[in-house]
C-alpha cells in the first residue's frame, strides 16, 4: 500500500476543505482493509502533523488549520461506526487533551484504539481542566488514564495534572503522547512513577495488550 500518494491526496484534501474528498479517500482504504492503525498513523497523523507544521511556520492561517482540523474530525465521526467493537470488558480507560491544549485529534485516535480493543473509553476531549479530570477519575475509577498534547507551550499543564494524579492516585497508569512531546519526554519518565510516553498508536497497542495479558 502506498501510504505515502495517500497522506499527500489526504493532506491536500483538508487543506482545500474538501471534506467529501478526504472522507472518500480513507473510506478507499477502509475498503481495500487496511489496518485502522496504518491509516491513522500514516495518513491521518502525518497529514496533520504537515497542516501543524505549516501553521507554527505561518505559511498557512489559523482558519485553514481549523477547517483542516475539522474536516479530520468528521472523517473521524465517520469511521467510529465501522471500528467499535461490541464487545467489552472490565478496563476502563479515561482519555483526554490536557488544560488549555485545544486539540484532541491525537487522543481521539487513541481512544479509538481502547474501543476496537473492547476497553470502555471515557473521552473527554480538549482542554480538560485539571481539577475537573482528577474528580472524574475518582469517580470512574479507570485502570489507567491517557493524556494528549500537542503544544509544546502546555508541557507545565501536563506535569501539573501528571503530578495532581500521581498524588491523588500513586499507583494508577498514565500514559502522554501527542506532538508536543516529540523533544520532551525524559523528565516525565524520570520524574514520575508509572508513566509511559507512547510516540505511536503501534507502541500503544503493545502497552495495552501488556497490560491485557499480565495486568
Amino acid at each position: 500500500m502506498d501510504f505515502d500518494l495517500y497522506k499527500n491526496r489526504f493532506e491536500k484534501a483538508i487543506l482545500a476543505g474538501d471534506r467529501l474528498l478526504a472522507s472518500e479517500i480513507i473510506n478507499d482504504l477502509v475498503e481495500k482493509k487496511s489496518k485502522i492503525n496504518d491509516i491513522y498513523e500514516n495518513v491521518i497523523k502525518r497529514a496533520l502533523y504537515q497542516v501543524g507544521l505549516l501553521w507554527e511556520t505561518g505559511k498557512i492561517s489559523v482558519a485553514t488549520e481549523h477547517l483542516a482540523s475539522a474536516i479530520v474530525e468528521s472523517v473521524l465521526n465517520e469511521l467510529y461506526s465501522k471500528i467499535i467493537s461490541k464487545y467489552r470488558m472490565d478496563n476502563v480507560v479515561v482519555a483526554a487533551s490536557v488544560e488549555k491544549e485545544v486539540h484532541q485529534i491525537g487522543i481521539k485516535m487513541v481512544a479509538d484504539v481502547f474501543e476496537m480493543r473492547g476497553w470502555n473509553v471515557h473521552f473527554l476531549g480538549a482542554d480538560t481542566p485539571s481539577s475537573d479530570l482528577l474528580k472524574f477519575i475518582e469517580t470512574v475509577n479507570p485502570k489507567l488514564v491517557a493524556l494528549s498534547m500537542s503544544i509544546y507551550f502546555h508541557y507545565p499543564e501536563l506535569l501539573k495534572i501528571i503530578g495532581m494524579i500521581r498524588e491523588r492516585f500513586p499507583d494508577l497508569a498514565i500514559i502522554v503522547g501527542g506532538q508536543g512531546l516529540l523533544h520532551s519526554t525524559s523528565d516525565i519518565s524520570e520524574k514520575y512513577k508509572n508513566v509511559h510516553y507512547l510516540p505511536d498508536l503501534y507502541s500503544l497497542e503493545e502497552f495495552i495488550s501488556n497490560i491485557e495479558n499480565y495486568g
